[in-house]
């Protein structure tokens, strides 16, 4: 993929999240890729791709996802992004609890053609569970 195909795709998948559709998201990774998360694991293949975007999206139905601008290097990508959304479903044993979460991170990409082969995310997974009740904490005294 050219510099500028790269950047069209993720300008599509940004549309795709923006309406948190599992199925698109899903078809733009390889169908034996593989998605590292913090939050919902290790999945491998694009069915359990697409099922882990459907558990995201049930579990935080209003998930808002942003990206910046990707970092291309070959077939590498690192995408920065934010997201924020209302934890309503289980997550993590813990019931839905209507907190809502804002979190930073970064998307390590290594594309397969024209296709996602894997896909690392990386985030403040700490900050997350302390934003939803997860986790409890006190801020350091000066």
């Amino acid at each position: 993929m050219t510099r500028e195909d790269v950047l069209e795709f993720f300008s599509e998948r940004q549309k795709h999240w923006q309406v948190r559709d599992a199925d698109a998201l899903a078809l733009g990774h390889a169908p034996n890729g593989l998605v590292l998360s913090p939050m919902l694991g290790r999945r491998e293949g694009r069915d359990a791709i697409r099922d882990s975007y459907r558990a995201l999206f049930s579990i935080f139905p209003d998930w808002v996802f942003v990206s910046e601008t990707p970092v291309i290097d070959g077939d590498r990508v690192a995408l920065p992004f934010s997201t924020s959304a209302t934890h309503v479903g289980e997550f993590m044993g813990l019931a839905g609890t209507n907190r809502r979460f804002q979190v930073h991170g970064v998307m390590l990409i290594e594309m397969a053609g024209d296709l996602i082969q894997t896909e690392r995310r990386t985030y403040d997974f700490t900050g997350l569970l302390m934003q939803v009740g997860v986790l409890r904490g006190k801020p350091a005294k000066d």
